[in-house]
Order: structure tokens, then sequence, then C-alpha cells
């Protein structure tokens, strides 16, 4: 049924990718593997399904031609000057270590030159697609270990075109074997050439068409996916590959404005016309060569998933780096990427390397790509397992990490901040505000660096490393914050700062699953972020829909104000607010606890949480908003404010001993509540009235730190 029919024939494959792709979501597998099953499956190996091989073959062709394109439109050279010289560094010397210890493993296996050359090469190259995507899964797209990892792949993906080009310039020369010399020197001609008219079409009319062009997004996708294909037919043309034009053309559109938003809508479009490219390729793999191939395939897997991870450790412990990560960044190139299975489609297409080599090169890409997917969803757990022996990668001062820390030994800590994302850097805005000290701990370098700027102490860190507690201030700290969304790494904060921290442990929950997860696991106080905003949205929206006016032909405007916490005007009287007298504006209502209270009275007094209408001139709405919410200091007052549990004993010449509580009037003349009475070995839990102190007993009180002070204070003279 499926013989002769092209669209059929398509059906059914994305029928079975589908299928394969759910097994594969199941496994946590990258779809690329899913895709090269498919195409084995679909093949005449398998099921027999593929016979237009033609079309399939150019569906594939634009895909790569795409994926080339995003590439080239994301190419961000300043990631790799932000992130200094260790993205290229390392990403070069993987290459020639790479590429050399291949090369002679394959020479070992009595491969001949042009082939070994292939399969080295092949072994240098790792996944841009599959690491970012797995980065981004974990949320560590923005750790250092993350903007190295993305740095060196983009050299990689960089020494990939130049592979492409060298191999275009040999294959073209390779029929007039007299004249390498010239061809070659036509080939470059013929290079620079292409070069300039795509930086001439950069500079003077590429901005102004895409500014054009921009007022349909449509439009403007479709010129993009145009200009890919054009600029890559034309580049093949000339000699070159069409992967070559392909990316010249999304370089050509990167430092435009509008490239996030082609990428964006190219994205989905490059995977589907990839899922063609990898069938293709699965579906040619000559199985009746895999039995010969398979000791070689499994020794270059092995080279790869071990040797390339301890190439990136060394490189970075000789660069100062620490080793944990080192070994974060070096599990990322532990597989072979699309493109190394491109670059062994090419070379068969111009008859460098026979069908043989393809399916070895294919066969090492699915074994490391699988492999190395579990080995990076599962780093932290590796590293454990393995952070002894990897200490000689590590120098014995890590200077390079270490200078990232502006930690000083004097420096009061009220709060430990793990997390300087969006809710967190919000949250250390109002801990200042409040005069708290805090120590910010993240991940990301270019986060650090802002706070930095500003003066506060921070340090480069992983709570998810066992060993960044050591180098915290726990001692000083009255309360570890942790705003980060993973909830393995909370649990197993919690459960460490238990055997060493007497302060207080606050976590972020997404739900309130976790967060009842969390409080069983012993945090103090937990965060739900989601619930709260969206409580915040409802009773903003519900203030609106009741209360505020429509609008009026008059200059005259409303505005809604809530009340802050540290705002100066909590717990003050209408009356006492001089809002109207500075500002010209009136208070016309006040939301409270789903309650409207319309007209408030001028005794009617003002606290956290409150919505507050306001009425005046639109001019002065704002700066009747300040006056409202204006910070109240309160340095001088902050030991008063704070509650303690003290224990204190009273002496053998004390006032307090012999009388009852209801005679002392403890509470009223202490200001402190009493909560139980050590006496010898026995503990008083039950606390009457009627009970006498005795000398000797230790008082379990609680209350605010000046009054504690001044009951210690007395039974001290």
């Amino acid at each position: 049924m499926i013989d002769g029919n092209p669209f059929v024939e398509i059906a059914a494959i994305l029928g079975l990718a589908a299928l394969i792709g759910m097994i594969g979501q199941r496994l946590r597998q990258p779809l690329i593997i899913m895709f090269l099953a498919t195409g084995i499956l679909a093949g005449p190996s398998g099921l027999g399904i593929i016979q237009s091989h033609h079309q399939i073959e150019l569906l594939a062709q634009i895909g790569i031609a795409l994926l080339l394109f995003v590439v080239g439109l994301k190419l961000d050279l300043h990631l790799i000057r932000t992130t200094g010289p260790v993205a290229f560094a390392t990403g070069l010397g993987q290459i020639i270590f790479t590429s050399i210890i291949g090369f002679l493993i394959a020479i070992a296996l009595n491969m001949s030159f042009l082939t070994a050359a292939y399969v080295a090469v092949a072994l240098t190259f790792s996944s841009t697609i599959i690491i970012v995507k797995l980065l981004s899964d974990k949320k560590e797209i923005d750790s250092l270990h993350g903007q190295i990892a993305i740095g060196f792949l983009i050299v990689q993906d960089i020494a990939t075109i130049l592979a492409l080009v060298g191999l275009t310039t040999f294959g073209s020369s390779g029929a007039e074997e007299g004249a390498v010399y010239v061809s070659t020197l036509i080939i470059a001609v013929k290079g620079l050439g292409l070069l300039g008219v795509v930086a001439l079409l950069m500079k003077y009319i590429l901005p102004y068409l895409t500014k054009r062009l921009a007022h349909s997004l449509e439009l403007l996708t479709l010129f993009a996916i145009a200009w890919a294909v054009f600029l890559g037919a034309g580049s093949e043309l000339l000699g070159f590959s069409k992967e070559v034009g392909a990316f010249l053309a999304g370089v050509s559109l990167a430092s435009t404005e509008y490239r996030d938003s082609i990428g964006s809508r190219l994205t989905s479009l490059r995977d589907f016309l990839l899922l063609f490219f990898f069938i293709d390729l699965g579906s040619r793999l000559d199985w009746s060569t895999v039995g010969s191939q398979m000791g070689a395939s499994v020794l270059f897997s092995l080279f790869v998933l071990i040797g390339n991870p301890l190439i990136v450790l060394a490189i970075m412990g000789f660069m100062g780096y620490r080793r944990r990560t080192g070994f974060l960044a070096g599990l990322t190139v532990a597989q072979i990427s699309e493109f190394s299975l491109i670059l062994a489609a090419l070379g068969m297409s111009i008859g460098h390397i026979t069908n043989e080599t393809v399916g070895l090169i294919t066969l090492v890409g699915v074994v490391t790509i699988f492999t190395s997917t579990y080995m990076i969803l599962y780093s932290g757990w590796l590293y454990r397992l393995l952070s002894v022996p990897l200490k000689v990668f590590e120098r014995s001062i890590p200077y390079r990490e270490d200078a990232m820390d502006s930690l000083e030994e004097t420096a009061p800590v009220d709060v430990i901040l793990v997390g300087l994302g969006n809710y967190g850097s919000g949250l250390a805005e109002y801990l200042l505000k409040r005069d708290k000290a805090i120590l910010g701990i993240d991940f990301d370098p270019g986060v650090l660096g802002r706070w930095r700027e500003r003066g506060i102490p921070v340090l480069y860190g992983d709570m998810a490393d066992p060993e960044m507690h050591e180098q915290l201030p726990l001692n000083k700290a009255r309360w570890v914050i942790s705003t980060v969304r993973s909830k393995e790494m909370n649990l197993a904060l919690v459960h460490h700062l238990k055997k060493k921290f007497d302060g207080k442990v606050a976590l972020t929950a997404p739900n309130e699953e976790e967060a009842v997860e969390f409080e069983n696991a012993g945090a103090h106080l937990v965060f739900r972020p989601f619930n709260d905003a969206a409580e915040q949205a409802a009773d903003s929206l519900t203030y609106a829909m009741d209360l505020v006016p429509e609008n009026i032909d008059w200059p005259i405007s409303f505005r809604e104000v809530r009340i802050r916490s540290d705002s100066s005007t909590s717990g003050q009287r209408i009356m006492d607010i001089p809002l109207r007298a500075i500002t010209g504006v009136s208070i016309l209502a006040v939301s409270r606890g789903g309650r409207v209270y319309f007209d408030p009275k001028p005794n009617c007094r003002i606290f956290p949480g409150d919505r507050l209408l306001i009425m005046g001139p639109p001019g002065a709405l704002k700066d009747a908003e300040r006056v409202i919410n204006q910070i109240e200091t309160r340095r001088n007052a902050e030991d008063a404010d704070r509650f303690e549990i003290a224990e204190i004993r009273i002496a053998d010449d004390s006032k307090l001993s012999g009388h009852s509580l209801e005679a002392l009037r403890f509470r009223q003349k202490y200001g402190v509540t009493l909560i139980g009475i050590r006496r010898g070995k026995d503990q008083v839990t039950t606390i009457n009235p009627t009970e006498r102190l005795l000398a000797g007993d230790c008082l379990i009180v609680i209350g605010t730190t000046g009054a504690v002070r001044n009951l210690k204070k007395q039974e001290s003279l």
C-alpha cells in the first residue's frame, strides 16, 4: 500500500518517529537517538518503509542548512570573551588532544591515514544542541561551568565550519590531482570573495531590509529561510558545501536586532527537518558491517566518554579552576555531535571514506549520546562518587574561582542568601532596605559581578557541591535562605545544615506539595512565591473592580497603593499621615482582609497589606505613593523589635526568690513571658500564677531582645 505513494510513506515514518520519540522521552533520551532508531527501523534492515530516498534526502539537506543557519544566527563571540581565555584554550586544547589521540587509536586499528583522520576529527565535536538542552533543563546554563561549556562548544562549531570548508576544498581538488595547489588557491579566492560580499550585505543591505520586513514576522521568517537556502545554494555553486553558505547566512543576520525572533521561529522547523536527516542516516546504516565494527566502536566510545572529559578537566585544572567546575564542564564533551555525522556523510559523498566508516562513526554517536545524557543528568552524584580521586586535577589554590569571592572575614552576616535570580535578587533588595547584612551565593558570574559592583559580599558556588558548605560563615549567620527551585538541592541543604548550623533555614517551594515536604524535612520557613503573587494579584484585581471609579473628564485621577511592611505609615492613624498637606491627595477607601472601609475616619490605623484608594491630581499620585510607602529606618530599634528565647538563673540574693509570679506581676513588670523552669533535675512546663520562684531556678523566658537583656542585667547585679 505504501509503494509508489510518498505521502503515505512519510506519514508512516512520522507516526513511527512519534511513537519511538515517546519511548525516548520516558528514557530521558535526546530525540536524535530516537530519530536514528526510527531510520534503522524504517530502513531496509527493518520494516522497509523507506522507498523515497531522494525526497527524504532533500528534506534532510534543507534541515542541515537550517541547523547551520541557526548556529550562525546565535553565534555569540562575546560569550567567548566574557568567559575569558578558558573557552578558547579548552575548546582548542580538547580538539587538538582528542584528534591526535583518536588518530593514533585509529592507526593502531589498521585504518588508512585518510579514514583515521575522518574518525579522529569526528570524535572531537560535541553536540551544542543536546548540551544546551540538558543544561537548560537542569537550570545550569548560566552557571560558570555552563558558560565555559557553551564557550568552547562555540569554538568547536567554528572548527566544524573550517573542517567542512577544508573537506570541500580537498574534495573539489581531488579530480585534478596534479593541480591541487591551483585548485586550493581558487577555492581560497572564491571563499574570500564570498566573505567580502556577505560582509558588505551585513553592513549596508541586511539591517535596512530586515527592518522593513519586521513589520510582518511571517515575512521576516520566510526571508530568513530563503536567505539561508539561497546562500547555501550559492556556496555550493562556488565549490563549497551548502552548509558553509547556510552558516554564513546565519552569521550575517546575527548582528541584527531580530535574530532572536528569527531563531525562535525557526527552531521548530529546524528540528522537524533534521528528523529526516537522522532518519535518512539511520536507514543507510549497513548492519552487515556492524559486527566487524563493534570492537572499534566500543573502544572509540570509551575514549569519548572517559578521555574527552579528562582532557577538559586537566586543561581547566591547569588554568586554575576547581575540579568540580572542570568535571561538570568536561561531561559536556562526552559524546560526538550531529556535526560528526554530517561530516561523515559528506566524506562518504565525496569518496573519502566508505559506508563502513560512516557506520562506525554512527555507532559511536549512538552509544556516546545515549550514555552521556545520563552522565550529565546525574552529574552531581557522579562528582560525589569521584571527587576524591579527581583532586589530582586541581591546583592547591584554584585561583580563578577564588578570585570571584568577595567575602571579608570580619563582615557581619544576618542572612546567607542562596540564589540571586529574579526572586532571590528581589528578596535581597528588600532585606538590604531593612538593613540586614546578607551574603549572596550564586553560580552565575554575571549576576555576582553586578552585586559585587554594589559592594555586596558574594561567593561563587553551587550549594549542590558539598565542599561549598565549608566556605560559608555559618557561625555568624542567623538564617540560610534558598531561593533555588531544585527540590533535591533544597532537601540536601536542609539535611546538611542540621549537622552544623544553629540558625534557621528558609526554602522556596513552587507548589504546596514541595512546601509540605520541606517543612517535614525541618525547614523553619517556606516561601511560596507563586501562591503569594497569585493571591496579591487576585486581591489587586478584586480591589480595582470594586473600588476604582470610572474615569471622568476632569483633572483628577485614582490610584491603588499597597502598604508595604517596611512603610513608615504602617501602624499610624490617617490623621497622622500628612498626605494631603504635602501632595494634595486624599484617601478614599481602605481594603483590609476582604473588607472595604469607605471614607475611613481620621483615627483609622493603616497596617501592612492594606490597600488604599487615593485620589488627587494625576501628577501628585506618584508623590503620594512615595510618601505612603517611605521606608522606615529601624537601625536603632532593631534589637528591641527582635524576639529571642533565653535561660536566666535566679541568684541566691535575687529579689525574685521566694515570690510568686502573681505577686511579682512578672510579665507586666519585665515584659517577658515565662515558658518553663529548670529546677535541679526537674522541668516545670506548666506555669501557674501562684508558682514561686526559688534561688537557683533557671527561667526559660521569651521576649524582645531589650527586655531579656534588662532582666539578665538585673539578675547579674
